[in-house]
């Protein structure tokens, strides 16, 4: 299910001197949808866009890049992640990302993605939370689930790297250092981010 943006012009100059990439003003930026929204007989509720800073809601900008288009960025530094489109424009999400001692950096690819994933909290989050040994085979889909309504899972040298990039049910992280090291999205957002992105994708982490 694709949700589509709308788009009306505005201004903003933001660099990047990572990776060689840079964003260049002036942009676009959507009227983006965070209505409520059924997907898959689950239905999300509306997210209170007035409470998202402007920066972090799902834009089209232009983007400066040499990675092609399909690459998915991820500036952990300034909470955005962008897929790389031609001519040399990129679709820009807000993210929350890993709180200190569970940031990374480097490159994977989107092996697979799912919708309504089960969430299965690794061994060494078990440990720290014993609490969650009740999920160690699994928590089911749903509206509470960590993973949200989409996830692309991340393998690097084609084993799974345990991180995602996945829809959460509380919007308010998003901009906050919040996570274990996975790259969270507002739910509907992660939904548009499925549905544009491929299995297969180059994923930076910078």
């Amino acid at each position: 299910m694709v949700i589509r943006n709308a788009l009306s012009a505005a201004g903003l100059v933001l660099a990047l001197g990572l990776a060689g990439c840079s964003t260049t003003a002036p942009f676009q930026t959507s009227a983006a949808s965070y209505s409520g929204v059924t997907d898959a007989g689950y239905a999300l509720p509306t997210v209170p866009v007035q409470k998202i800073a402007p920066e972090y809601r799902r834009q089209l900008v232009k983007y400066d890049t040499k990675e092609a288009p399909g690459t998915i960025i991820v500036d952990t530094q300034n909470k955005f992640l962008y897929l790389v489109e031609p001519e040399g424009k990129a679709m820009r999400y807000g993210i929350g990302v890993g709180r200190e001692g569970f940031q990374w950096k480097g490159s994977a690819k989107v092996a697979m993605k799912r919708e309504w994933p089960t969430w299965t909290p690794p061994a060494p989050m078990i440990k720290r939370q014993p609490e969650l040994a009740k999920y160690a085979g699994g928590m089911q889909p749903g509206l509470n689930n960590p993973l949200g309504a989409r996830a692309l899972y991340l393998y690097k040298g084609g084993r799974d790297s345990g991180y995602r990039l996945h829809g959460t049910p509380e919007w308010w992280s998003i901009g906050k250092n919040v996570s274990s090291g996975c790259i969270r999205l507002i739910n509907q957002d992660i939904i548009d981010l499925h549905d544009r992105a491929s299995v297969g994708a180059k994923v930076v982490v910078l």
